[in-house]
């Protein structure tokens, strides 16, 4: 086996074929896209945590867990109140999966 030092590729020799374990990493990379998203968002904006609390009607503990790579509880309601406060809004989108989920007819 060739040497690599492509995070993808060594994340999918360790996986193997394991659907589960590959599954839980692609649910942690979600978490991990939207927290990012979220401070992104809010460091261009040039807004502290407490200043966006502020607009979105919240307190600064929430705003850090929404910025936590680790938090699974994002919500479409509150995503949709942190792009309003920051002259955005959201976008959602459905693609191609790797393994089909339903049942065909």
């Amino acid at each position: 086996m060739a040497k690599t030092h492509n995070a993808l590729q060594i994340i999918d020799r360790i996986t193997g074929n394991d659907t589960e374990l590959r599954d839980m990493i692609a649910e942690e990379t979600v978490n991990v896209r939207v927290a990012r998203l979220i401070y992104e968002a809010r460091t261009m904006a040039k807004l502290t945590q407490q200043e966006l609390a502020d607009l979105i009607h919240s307190k600064q503990p929430v705003v850090a867990r929404l910025e936590d790579a680790d938090y699974e509880g994002h919500s479409l309601s509150m995503l949709d109140r942190i792009a309003a406060a920051l002259g955005k809004r959201v976008e959602i989108k459905f693609v191609p999966s790797n393994k089909r989920n339903f049942q065909s007819a």
